[in-house]
């Protein structure tokens, strides 16, 4: 659908100039190859620019961020329904195999999770190297004995403010460059006014023409920053949180089992939580749970 939207951007600027035109094709002909005409080199002043202070901007780490989630246009979300059942059932697992036989049993499992039977039966967490790290350090700190619901969550809240931060740089990235790109745009339309002082003596219609030129370079700065380039930076945007919901699921299980809940009720604060386009139901999530071996069997 975003694709979709980018082409749509390009059908109505055209279409409706066509309409406001009156359908006079060769008119609209005409007024479009002069676009098409002081494009290239409009865009190159826009867009160059544009290019130049975002790497000046940012460092290696935003600009490999914003490279990641320009998927946002294919995958405008980071998990799935079932990436997140997945996630349940795992808690599920971990929690059950805590309550029955206690933190320490799960000491393997947190030291090697790459090799862990536990993990390995939910393939799209073990494969999740961040948030497999996230929650391994958790249960190494709550199996140490560190198992005080309320610092624990303190803590979880600031590491989860930081992977905000830090998940959310690329679309913030892109859109601080999108509000720059208007002004750009008169930049380079000041320099086609330039251009065309310095030809004041030419007759009317080349005069005429190279005005027209020059006002491309701010037609452009607003249509590619509103039409194209925020859009997609909302859309990173989008992702990102999507991307930090993943660990707030997991905090929220942890916590509610910390809090003296059973397993089964901890995933279910953590299923309630997510939102309803990748929340599983509950007898989706119960017959699910039914099905997993018991943990260390």
């Amino acid at each position: 659908m975003k694709l979709v939207g980018l082409l749509l951007v390009f059908v109505c600027t055209f279409g409706g100039l066509l309409i406001a035109m009156h359908f006079d094709f060769g008119h609209f002909t005409h007024l479009l190859m002069m676009i098409l005409g002081a494009m290239p080199g409009e865009v190159v002043i826009i867009m160059g620019c544009a290019v130049a202070a975002f790497l000046i901007a940012n460092n290696g780490e935003v600009i490999k961020g914003v490279i990641k989630y320009l998927s946002a246009l294919m995958k405008p979300a980071a998990y799935s329904k079932d990436d997140y059942m997945d996630l349940l059932c795992m808690q599920f697992t971990v929690f059950k195999m805590a309550r029955t036989k206690g933190w320490l049993a799960l000491e393997s499992h947190i030291e090697g999770p790459e090799e862990s039977e536990i993990f390995g039966q939910f393939p799209s967490f073990q494969h999740n190297h961040h948030a497999l790290v996230f929650l391994c350090d958790y249960l190494r700190i709550i199996s140490l004995g560190k198992e005080n619901p309320h610092e624990l969550e303190a803590l979880l809240d600031e590491e989860i403010e930081t992977i905000e931060h830090h998940e959310g740089h690329a679309g913030h990235a892109v859109q601080t460059m999108a509000d720059g790109i208007p002004a750009l745009g008169i930049v380079a339309a000041v320099l086609g006014v330039i251009k065309t002082m310095a030809s004041i003596s030419e007759p009317p219609e080349v005069l005429g023409k190279m005005i027209g030129g020059a006002l491309v370079g701010t037609f452009l700065g607003v249509w590619i920053s509103y039409g194209m380039i925020a859009p997609i930076a909302g859309a990173m945007s989008a992702k990102a949180e999507t991307e930090v919901m993943y660990y707030k699921c997991i905090k929220v299980g942890l916590i509610a089992f910390l809090n003296g809940a059973a397993p089964q009720v901890a995933v279910e604060f953590a299923r309630k939580f997510l939102p309803h386009d990748v929340q599983p139901t509950f007898q989706e999530l119960e017959e699910k749970l039914n099905e997993l071996p018991s943990p260390g069997a």
